[in-house]
């Protein structure tokens, strides 16, 4: 059975993001909060590559397309959580989030799952946000339904 573009994009990002911040931590700049910001590339790249292979193949509906870039974004996020939630884990538990989150927008002391809901949830806004962006800049391509 072959595994769709969208599924092979969302593992790339998740093994992107994953190796970023594991890089990142490894070098000791994992308290750097705008080089947190760059994981957002790795999600333009996939995303783009999946529209553009669809436009390649003739897929070319806006809806199929808005779908295929969302599926792609999602898989990425959904994978990178659960990597982090267990990540986190392995770590040090509440401990491990507690110096996460001081480097990063939450007040008080954020729970492993809290930590984890809020940025699932910024994952997702974040994910609608580039899949417009995207199949707007692919807009010519794609016929109006």
């Amino acid at each position: 059975m072959k595994v769709k573009k969208e599924i092979k994009n969302g593992y790339f990002i998740f093994i992107s993001i994953g190796t970023y911040f594991l890089l990142m931590e490894f070098l000791g700049l994992s308290n750097v909060f705008y080089l947190r910001l760059l994981n957002v590339f790795f999600v333009l790249y996939a995303v783009n590559d999946t529209l553009k292979s669809r436009v390649k193949n003739g897929n070319t509906s806006f809806l199929h397309n808005i779908k295929a870039a969302l599926t792609t974004s999602l898989v990425g996020v959904t994978l990178s959580i659960l990597g982090l939630l267990i990540y986190s884990y392995m770590r040090g538990g509440d401990a491990y989030i507690h110096n996460l989150s001081e480097s990063f927008l939450f007040g008080g002391h954020p729970s492993i799952n809290m930590y984890c809901f809020s940025l699932f949830f910024e994952g997702i806004a974040s994910s609608v946000i580039v899949t417009l962006l995207l199949v707007l800049y692919y807009n010519d391509k794609f016929a109006a339904d």
